[in-house]
């Protein structure tokens, strides 16, 4: 049965980082490409960053040029790395299999891991 499972994430502090990982089990990561999105309290479900296959990447708005998104098909594992966090990235982050490509429509995911951005 295919499995996402979320780690990494925790309490940090505003300007921090943290690195998340994303395993996959079940089914190979060479072909689907894997995004990350977030739920937060009182917040409509945010897609953050998708990777397809080949590498090619996307990042919603708010967490352009602060997150990278990156993937290891050899350890079945997708990264996103978050700089400068800010409170307002508090929340629950899931990573996703998104297809063939990044559609922000997610077929499974995980059960995610939670981000606190406090001081």
């Amino acid at each position: 049965q295919p499995q996402l499972v979320e780690s990494g994430g925790g309490l940090v502090q505003p300007g921090g980082s943290l690195t998340l990982s994303c395993v996959a089990s079940g089914f190979s990561l060479d072909y689907p490409a894997i995004g990350w999105f977030r739920r937060a309290p009182g917040k409509e479900r945010e897609s953050l960053s998708c990777i397809t296959s080949d590498g090619i990447t996307n990042y919603a708005d708010s967490v352009k040029g602060r997150f990278t998104i990156s993937r290891e098909n050899a350890n079945n594992t997708v990264f996103l790395r978050m700089n400068n966090l800010k409170p307002e990235d508090t929340g629950l982050y899931y990573c996703g299999n998104e297809g063939l490509r990044c559609s922000g429509s997610f077929n499974f995911w995980g059960r995610g891991t939670q981000v606190t951005v406090s001081s």
